[in-house]
């Protein structure tokens, strides 16, 4: 080809390659950028085939490999059939790899560095490779082969070599736009971890949920919290995963581990491969690959290690998810160092009130008691006197049975005043056994709880009774419909004119007409009831009785 022709061939392609430097400029997205960019590239120098291997500068100790590979001009079953990524350490990618300049090769059988194609390859000759850099750094290398029309030119090298520049401006970009992104998506998943966390029901709940938001934020396939064990180890206490996280529950690093002095010191850790790193010790190691071992650490207390670790050849994790995952552990460990501390106001704000009510009660009590054993002393001294026959009327039978009638009222009135205050006694104790800042779970819990609403609404608390193995007798189908009935019979009760004491009980001990056993509900008030009509009062005191069968009839 003659310079002329070379000129009119590089003019001819002038507005190929504008075209180019605009498309790849166009997209933000970082993966379709690169796609964009080996398909320009493919077409701008007439080569069949185009690859773009993005390198991962961690990948090694000694040399970047490739972390991704973009193609075009090859089918998805010829790529299929290639396999893996290579390794980049051998072969034309190594070769551009350690030394990033342009390559261009018009013959390959007759180069000793394009040995060793893994089988399914499709055939090579001609090879064009440049390097794309982003800054300072190198981010990948295109390369091209099987130039349509002969080997490539200097002009295509010149060509890739202006494309190659602008589509390191367009990365640079693309990878800004995406690191903006990604660092928004780790705020908020943090600032969603502080809420859930001030609202955790439990301190296991917690952790749980720290390890499913940053197993979503990290695009992982496990999340995992451990915590050091008094053996010296660590063992995984909490975790996530889209397939039942079971088998995570439970593995432990052993004491000794290469990888506990760094873990136990708040030192993060970042693994290649976790199968094959000697540093793991965990039996389920050989299902992940990439990982990240994050401290959970705030004010020099260490809570423990937060582990995300990927699949096994899953995309290993940039320098900025590395940075935002560890800024996520730190946030992650302040806000559970304050949704414990939350619990324990709380927990110290239930003992205080039950330090209250012990105090009321013990007043309530000692009052009452004393009061009764006035009564019980007065009636005694009343009875002596009516046997001695000092008594006002005394010698006449009337008198007499007036005497008696008397002393049995006031024993049967301190009869009540002590069944009474056993009954308040029994409902405190019951109180009291519901572990602090949990919701009631047995059925003597449920109904304390209504009735302790519904003193708040009446103004005094409802009396209580209890009788027969309440939480043992009554399951859930049964006392579902029995505390509807009773919040509707407590909301009823607070909407009466002059109710000053209301009693609840509730009875396992009866049976049914046909002989199965029942739970009973009773409630009774003292107030007014008023008729629909608005013609005024229709009685003294309700009563509310509602049974339900408990069990099959005798002989059933």
């Amino acid at each position: 080809m003659s310079e002329d022709d070379g000129t009119a061939a590089g003019g001819s392609r002038l507005p190929l390659l504008l075209e180019a430097v605009l498309e790849v400029g166009t997209e933000l997205d970082l993966p379709a950028t690169l796609q964009r960019i080996v398909t320009r590239a493919a077409g701008l120098t007439g080569a069949r085939y185009g690859a773009l291997g993005v390198l991962d500068l961690g990948g090694g100790p000694d040399r970047p490999r490739l972390r991704d590979l973009y193609t075009t001009g090859l089918p998805a079953a010829a790529r299929a059939r290639i396999g893996g990524l290579p390794d980049g350490h051998s072969g034309l990618i190594g070769a551009l790899i350690d030394d990033p300049r342009p390559l261009r090769i018009d013959d390959l059988t007759t180069d000793p560095r394009a040995r060793g194609l893994p089988p399914g390859h499709p055939p090579m000759r001609s090879f064009l490779g440049v390097p794309i850099h982003v800054a300072d750094e190198v981010f990948g290398n295109l390369y091209l082969t099987g130039k349509r029309g002969g080997p490539f030119t200097e002009e295509d090298a010149q060509l890739l070599r202006v494309l190659a520049s602008q589509a390191g401006i367009a990365i640079g970009n693309a990878r800004l736009y995406g690191a903006a992104r990604l660092r928004e998506r780790w705020i908020e998943g943090a600032a969603a971890v502080t809420t859930a966390l001030l609202t955790a029901g439990s301190a296991t709940d917690a952790l749980v949920t720290v390890a499913e938001r940053a197993r979503l934020l990290a695009d992982a396939a496990a999340g995992a919290i451990l915590q050091p064990t008094r053996a010296g180890g660590m063992e995984i206490v909490a975790a996530s995963a889209p397939d039942p996280a079971g088998e995570l529950l439970g593995a432990t690093i052993p004491p000794g581990s290469a990888i506990l002095d760094q873990l136990l010191g708040g030192e993060p850790v970042f693994i290649t491969d976790s199968a094959t790193d000697p540093r793991m010790a965990t039996p389920v190691r050989s299902r992940f690959g990439p990982s990240m071992m994050l401290p959970l650490q705030s004010g020099g207390r260490l809570i423990g290690t937060l582990a995300l670790p990927r699949v096994r050849g899953g995309r290993p994790y940039s320098a900025v998810e590395r940075t935002m995952a560890a800024r996520f552990a730190s946030h992650a460990a302040l806000a559970l160092v304050l949704a414990d501390a939350q619990t324990r106001r709380e927990r110290l704000a239930v003992y205080e009130d039950r330090d209250r009510i012990a105090r009321d009660l013990h007043d309530l009590v000692v009052q009452r008691l004393f009061a009764t054993g006035l009564m019980l002393e007065s009636t005694h001294r009343r009875a002596e006197r009516a046997a001695d026959g000092d008594a006002p009327g005394a010698g006449t039978g009337a008198a007499e049975a007036g005497a008696a009638r008397t002393v049995r009222d006031c024993l049967a009135f301190a009869v009540d005043e002590l069944e009474s205050t056993i009954q308040e006694v029994r409902t405190a104790i019951l109180a009291l056994q519901q572990p602090p800042a949990d919701a009631p779970t047995t059925l003597r819990g449920r109904v304390l709880r209504e009735t302790a609403a519904a003193g708040a609404v009446l103004g005094f608390p409802p009396s209580l009774r209890f009788l027969g193995a309440v939480d043992t007798l009554v399951d859930d189908p049964v006392a579902g419909p029995l505390l509807v009935v009773l919040r509707r019979a407590l909301s009823e009760a607070a909407h009466r004119t002059g109710v000053t004491r209301v009693a609840v009980a509730v009875d396992v001990t009866t049976f049914l007409p046909d002989g199965r056993p029942c739970v009973r509900l009773t409630v009774r008030d003292d107030g007014t009831a008023s008729a629909d009509d608005g013609s005024g009062p229709r009685g003294e005191g309700t009563a509310l009785v509602w049974r339900s069968p408990i069990g099959p009839a005798p002989g059933a």
